[in-house]
């Protein structure tokens, strides 16, 4: 038994996940593996994660030959603090008439008014047909996007992002886009040194930017054809470094045209945009993993300025170095509630530009 005496007011967030007929078993699994994994240095669990259905108690089949057996009812909404919807490929008249069956009315109602909810992949149409995203940004998997913009004329529909971040609505596309919607909440909730550990156990990438498209035209390019690899991770390495395009271009031995073509099909994004990506992640972690003053930490991720670097993360984060610092110091008060500096995080969308 700890000798350490009990903490009145920490309270693990809930992470209710509701588990509808026709679900994806890995798409039911990912809040579970990314939520079940963070504890505080204390070692207590920052999150709770709790399985329910719509209907009460009992087995829900799958969209595969077997089904799970849930032991909570629709009352465990009422109970959450993040709510996360998953695909099914059983939506019925939400999928195709956009209208909620009875049971699901019945126990969204239950869910508390503030509650952050979320979606992955098809889930969006369960949050849609409720009227959650009436006038929001939304996405879902780009083979459904056109079809959730025909049923819900009143949402704006974004097909090129892998997830969207609308303060307390999330939704995301499908399967390996929902982990990178769990890694951003988890991010947002803690920072990125916890989320990178939680993508390290997963051993996943730790930040795929919710701005990046869904569809790539060669995800796998073809084999005799070089790649922009080597680049990166050259890149990677220097961040402090003033790094021009044609420098990147010459570890592959590609003229800055081709360069770009192909890094832009293999990673989503442009090389500009990527860096940005990478120099705000570097700068993340510094501000919250070392005792560096906001002008080293700028010269170290390859702001150059503080200025510069206060720029860039006020577009990215809405929020200047020092109020992120401020934010998520590690060691901070895991049970400590961000004000307004994390309710700009919160809020925070990015779109890859055509």
């Amino acid at each position: 038994m700890s000798s350490e005496p009990a903490d009145p007011e920490f309270r693990p967030h809930r992470v209710v996940v509701l588990a509808l007929d026709g679900l994806l078993p890995f798409e039911l699994g990912i809040p579970h593996r990314i939520f079940g994994r963070p504890k505080d240095a204390r070692g207590r669990h920052l999150y709770e994660v709790v399985t329910c259905s719509a209907r009460p108690p009992g087995p829900v089949q799958t969209d595969a030959d077997f089904a799970v057996q849930i032991e909570n009812g629709p009352e465990a909404l009422a109970t959450a603090d993040t709510v996360i919807v998953p695909a099914s490929y059983e939506l019925g008249p939400v999928f195709e008439e956009g209208v909620l069956t009875d049971d699901l009315a019945i126990a969204l109602a239950l869910i508390r008014p503030g509650t952050r909810i979320a979606s992955i992949c098809n889930g969006v149409f369960v949050l849609a047909a409720a009227g959650y995203l009436d006038g929001r940004p939304a996405t879902t998997h780009w083979a459904e996007t056109d079809h959730l913009q025909r049923l819900f004329p009143k949402i704006d529909v974004d097909p090129n992002v892998l997830f969207i971040d609308d303060g307390d609505i999330l939704t995301s596309a499908g399967v390996a886009a929902g982990i990178d919607l769990c890694l951003h909440m988890v991010r947002r909730d803690h920072g990125s040194a916890v989320a990178n550990e939680i993508a390290r156990r997963t051993v996943v990438p730790p930040h795929r930017d919710g701005g990046q498209a869904q569809y790539i035209q060669r995800p796998l390019p073809e084999p005799q054809l070089a790649t922009t690899t080597g680049a990166r991770a050259w890149a990677l390495g220097r961040l402090h470094e003033p790094i021009q395009l044609r420098d990147m271009a010459a570890q592959e031995s590609m003229s800055v045209r081709t360069f770009t073509r192909r890094f832009r099909e293999e990673v989503g994004v442009s090389p500009g945009q990527w860096l940005t990506q990478q120099r705000v992640e570097r700068a993340r972690h510094l501000l919250e993993s070392t005792d560096l003053s906001v002008d080293q930490v700028s010269q170290e991720s390859g702001f150059g300025t503080a200025q510069s670097m206060r720029q860039h993360l006020q577009t990215v984060l809405g929020v200047t170095p020092t109020a992120y610092r401020r934010t998520f110091r590690a060691g901070a008060p895991t049970g400590e509630k961000v004000s307004s500096q994390n309710q700009q995080v919160n809020s925070w969308t990015q779109k890859v530009s055509s």
